[in-house]
């Protein structure tokens, strides 16, 4: 499996092991990041050899939440854009909660906004002593409606 934002290896004992890989960005969910775990997550759901999912992310922060640059093409955008990319948004996470394996998080450095949501759709989490977790879309004045149902049911 190859793709851009993110790595997925399957170790010997059907280990998947999923790795947001923009650490020069913070591993901020982009348009390409959003598809790109919806699709590992199909892959992985329909393989039967694989017993469990890791995430996990390579630099100093775990997910720094939305990327700007994505979030900015959203604010001019039309309605009907908007609505379709918070839908693919949406169905990433739901295909990562309903994802029929132990899905686990390991997280290190920071972990903001849409990475809080990553975080709550998973099955346990286990972060790094001086891991930091917050809402920061707030201070800009934006709701984390996309990620509440996740977050409010963890």
């Amino acid at each position: 499996m190859t793709f851009d934002t993110i790595r997925c290896a399957i170790d010997q004992r059907g280990v998947a092991r999923v790795t947001l890989a923009r650490s020069e960005k913070h591993n901020a969910l982009s348009a390409t990041m959003i598809g790109e775990l919806t699709a590992v997550a199909g892959l992985l759901a329909t393989d039967a050899s694989i017993r469990a999912v890791i995430l996990d992310a390579e630099g100093k922060s775990f997910c720094a939440g939305g990327d700007l640059d994505w979030m900015r093409q959203q604010f001019s955008a039309d309605r009907p854009t908007r609505i379709a990319e918070a839908t693919r948004l949406a169905m990433m996470l739901k295909a990562l909660n309903d994802l029929p394996k132990p899905l686990i998080a390991r997280v290190h450095g920071n972990a903001f906004g849409g990475g809080v949501g990553l975080i709550s759709v998973c099955d346990t989490v286990i972060a790094a002593s001086g891991a930091q977790f917050g809402l920061t879309e707030t201070r800009l004045g934006l709701i984390p409606a996309t990620i509440s149902p996740y977050v409010i049911a963890r």
